[in-house]
């Protein structure tokens, strides 16, 4: 089963393809353990990324030199054209960035009055699809895009403000600012949370978010389609008392894919993933981050809803 972030259905951040096998890791100043599961931990023959030279059948191995081989001290592995925690860190705050000034712009420059709300509104839903689209293209291309993944956040950026402005000013005075702290809240925790070995990414794990995030994507798609051809909110999922639950569970379900978004970064950086692989690292943790905002927006607007 493929995970809701397009982002893991690509070569390296699969869990049945690539240094992602969340059952392998790299051994502390040894070579990585082989495994099944993880044909990238098997030194120079299953690992892409460590296919050695023609002169020097260990200079791109990271997990294979001589000296640890035959005992010597080992030496710092090779790190040029790898990814690194740093080239993470700047894609996704490249990404986010552009998403945070394209929210801000339409936010100023599509107003929500009476007059107008009619057509900022039809502007962000036209940007989401767009988006939408943008996100389906870059989760099937076989390398990531940079273009195509700056675009989608700038796309995904105007929905996000438009919608933002309509619930902070229509429903909730204050609700965009009290989203953006509760997902950077639920960031913070689960990180460190992660880092601290309290949540353990593993096959279990994995199945359990990909089972829970698909029955609740199915009950959400049915509650759309009660919606349109019924008319009010359809089976009640996004509304009232079962609408604070589905939103906490939405939250939840979020918190578990940054946990999953972790744990390639990880594994990539582990098994020596290239640098472009930072992209989508990217990709899928501000995938995971939209998610979690508007999982705390439809709350707070449910919570504030006068219906």
């Amino acid at each position: 089963m493929r995970s809701r972030n397009p982002v893991f259905s690509r070569r390296g951040f699969s869990r049945d393809n690539g240094y992602a096998g969340f059952n392998a890791a790299p051994q502390a100043g040894g070579p990585a353990v082989a495994t099944q599961a993880n044909p990238y931990a098997q030194g120079t023959q299953g690992n892409p990324y460590a296919q050695p030279s023609a002169g020097n059948p260990y200079a791109q191995n990271p997990y294979a030199q001589p000296d640890q081989q035959f005992g010597a001290p080992p030496q710092a592995p090779a790190t040029t054209g790898r990814m690194t925690m740093d080239d993470v860190v700047i894609r996704t705050a490249s990404t986010l960035g552009v998403l945070v000034v394209t929210a801000a712009l339409a936010w100023a420059l599509l107003p929500v009055d009476d007059a107008n709300i009619n057509r900022s509104y039809g502007i962000g839903i036209g940007a989401a699809l767009i988006g939408m689209v943008l996100a389906l293209v870059q989760s099937f291309k076989g390398k990531p895009t940079p273009a195509l993944i700056l675009s989608y956040a700038a796309f995904e950026g105007v929905f996000l403000g438009v919608v933002s402005s309509v619930v902070d000013n229509r429903i909730a005075d204050g609700a965009a600012m009290q989203a953006v702290i509760g997902t950077m809240a639920v960031f913070a925790g689960v990180l460190i949370a992660y880092k601290a070995g309290w949540i353990r990414v593993n096959r279990r794990f994995y199945g359990f978010v990909m089972a829970a995030a698909l029955g609740f994507v199915i009950l959400m798609a049915v509650n759309l389609l009660f919606a349109v051809f019924g008319g009010g909110d359809g089976l009640g999922f996004r509304s009232g008392a079962l609408g604070v639950v589905f939103g906490i569970v939405g939250i939840i379900l979020g918190a578990c894919f940054l946990a999953l978004d972790f744990k390639q970064v990880e594994d990539g950086l582990a098994y020596g993933a290239p640098r472009e692989e930072a992209w989508f690292a990217a990709f899928g943790l501000t995938l995971t981050l939209v998610w979690i905002y508007l999982e705390f927006l439809r709350l707070i607007a449910i919570l504030n809803s006068n219906d």
